[in-house]
């Protein structure tokens, strides 16, 4: 029999999956919770496997056809070497096991598998441009010390800016006064939030900053001009290393273009398939080397 495909798209907000005969035919399609390999492990691969118990349900696939699955995974932290390592160790029932980062899997499905560049800005935010023979990276180290123009960092500057506002440090404004509200208007509760909160719930509020934005709302504006700063910095070596061939991707990509200088929004292409498509690719190449 032929082998099934199964593609895994990894990422910090959640984590999603497809499954597809050699053909390419969807057979099944699950999303599940947070898969950041690197902030947290064990629960991100509580979540993959979890999705993909849910598509071989879906599926009405007996447990004997993980057997004859290519997986291919591309998982948001798996750039972090010992995070990498530690991943060998995770051996699901499948013919064949692939490990890649998500952005190297969004790059192959937004090019199909041509050479061009990526940046990924979501939860978090990571670029990668492929040459034709090698990937370059670029970002990527979590929250603390990367993620330029992702909604976490964006998060978290609204929600810093909104303490500023409460403590008449800057004028408040209808989105900082939201903000405040989110927390009983009460900086220490902020405080005892911001110690458990994940990247993805720093995000939270990404909307809720586009929105004021759209209102006019002079501190919503400023946080947006700052993202899109953030993302050009990412975006022109991107450029450099991809002979000028670059898809934005992830849930910030739609609403932030209109903020983008109109020199780097023209350089944009489209992309052509997204990371799960990207992972389905490079699973059937797989699937046609010999054994």
């Amino acid at each position: 029999m032929q082998s099934l495909l199964l593609g895994i798209d990894g990422g910090g907000t959640h984590c999603r999956g497809r499954l597809t005969d050699s053909a390419g035919r969807m057979l099944a399609e699950a999303t599940g919770g947070p898969a950041n390999v690197w902030s947290q492990y064990d629960a991100a691969i509580t979540a993959i496997e979890s999705v993909i118990d849910t598509l071989f349900q879906q599926a009405g696939l007996a447990a004997d056809a993980r057997d004859r699955t290519l997986l291919v995974a591309g998982l948001a932290g798996a750039n972090v070497a010992s995070v990498h390592t530690r991943l060998q160790s995770w051996q699901p029932r499948c013919q064949g096991r692939y490990l890649f980062t998500d952005v190297e899997i969004a790059c192959a499905g937004a090019h199909d598998g041509a050479p061009g560049a990526v940046l990924i800005v979501g939860t978090g935010s990571q670029g990668a441009a492929w040459d034709g023979a090698q990937f370059t990276l670029l970002g990527g180290w979590g929250f603390a010390l990367s993620d330029a123009g992702s909604g976490a960092i964006l998060g978290r500057r609204a929600r810093r800016l909104a303490l500023l506002a409460h403590e008449a440090i800057v004028p408040a404004s209808t989105l900082t006064k939201r903000i405040m509200a989110l927390h009983q208007n009460s900086p220490e509760q902020m405080l005892i939030w911001s110690q458990q909160a994940t990247p993805a719930e720093w995000g939270s509020v990404v909307p809720e900053v586009f929105a004021a934005a759209q209102q006019g709302d002079p501190h919503g504006i400023a946080l947006l001009q700052q993202a899109a700063a953030d993302i050009v910095q990412m975006v022109q070596p991107l450029l450099a290393r991809s002979d000028g061939k670059l898809a934005l991707m992830g849930g910030i990509a739609v609403p932030i273009q209109p903020w983008l200088p109109a020199d780097i929004a023209a350089q944009l292409v489209p992309p052509q398939g997204d990371a799960l498509s990207g992972a389905l690719r490079l699973a059937s190449q797989f699937s046609q080397q010999p054994a």
